[in-house]
């Protein structure tokens, strides 16, 4: 290769890499800035974080808040299920670390398709189908009551939200409200200090949605998960390759159907006064923020790292045009 060839593709690099530098420098800019449409529109921006030590990924891109704390790693990490104590000092420094920015941690979402030996669940032919989540926790009640226990503990210590995955009736949301309130009164009782909190459910299956105008009145907060709700409505497992045609966000009738979902979903929320929010995958799309944004979604909780490109989308949009 000739030496000018090395200088021409060398210059090519540096012009890329200012570029690139250029573009990371005007994100860093929108820090402390809304997330507000150029018509005013304004929309909350969370993180999904999966364990404490994303919590500086989320600061850093500066979160308006968690919008999913997954406790599962609490779950799977060790080899058996974690004490209240252990599960309270990590949900304490947590609410503590954003305060007083809400921090939403999720009950255990796992089911048989996660788990380690010490749990000895049964094998199951449709794991997404079967015993998981909300399922799982009121299944094993000891178990729960020792999660949500911990959960109270710290919310006394900033702004906590305790989010129910993959509610799918009445019955699971009561049940499940009427263990919360026998834990408070119990820690209560025993001279534990309890903070307030809010109460979310996760709208992750059609039954869900169907019902959503009743949840809603049991509920302080919705939180769309975009990922099962699409498996779910399409009958399908969205990570086998031969699924892909059905997943193109470009006017495929399998989204199209998922955005009335969240419509439903949104119009029942807001009628109860309550907001709504979306925390899967399909939050993190560019393509799709305007439509998200017009379906009247109150916040997006992204992994960290795309909530500055999102906002720096949403200050460019013009909803009323």
């Amino acid at each position: 290769m000739r030496a000018s060839c090395i200088w021409i593709r060398i210059a090519r690099y540096e012009s890329r890499e200012k570029k690139q530098e250029a573009g990371r420098s005007k994100l860093q800019d929108l820090k402390g800035k809304a997330s507000e449409t150029r018509d005013g529109r304004r929309i909350r921006m969370a993180a999904n974080i999966s364990s404490p030590e994303d919590l500086n990924a989320a600061r850093e891109a500066d979160a308006e808040g968690i919008g999913l704390f997954r406790s599962e790693y609490l779950y799977l990490d060790g080899d058996r299920f974690p004490t209240e104590e252990e599960q309270f000092q990590v949900y304490r420094k947590a609410v503590q670390a954003f305060a007083p920015k809400r921090v939403v941690i999720r009950s255990c979402d796992i089911g048989t398709d996660k788990r380690t030996a010490y749990m000895q669940l049964l094998t199951e032919e449709n794991p997404a189908l079967g015993c998981r989540a909300i399922r799982f926790c009121l299944c094993h009640p000891d178990m729960f009551r020792t999660q949500l226990r911990a959960l109270l503990r710290a919310s006394a210590f900033g702004n906590l939200g305790i989010l129910l995955p993959m509610i799918s009736s009445e019955s699971e949301l009561s049940e499940s409200r009427a263990m919360l309130t026998q834990c408070r009164e119990a820690l209560l009782r025993e001279g534990m200090p309890v903070g307030s909190y809010t109460l979310g459910i996760m709208i992750e299956t059609p039954a869900a949605v169907l019902i959503a105008d009743e949840l809603a009145g049991n509920c302080d907060f919705f939180s769309i998960g975009t990922n099962d709700l699409l498996q779910y409505t399409l009958a399908m497992d969205r990570t086998a390759p031969a699924m892909n045609r059905y997943l193109d966000t470009h006017g495929d009738p399998g989204y199209t159907v998922l955005l009335r979902q969240i419509r439903m979903a949104v119009k029942a929320g807001h009628r109860h006064g309550i907001p709504v929010g979306i925390c899967g995958e399909l939050g993190a799309v560019p393509e799709l923020t305007e439509t998200l944004l017009c379906c009247e979604i109150d916040e997006l909780s992204v992994n960290p790292g795309a909530i500055l490109p999102l906002r720096k989308k949403i200050r460019e949009l013009d909803l009323g045009n």
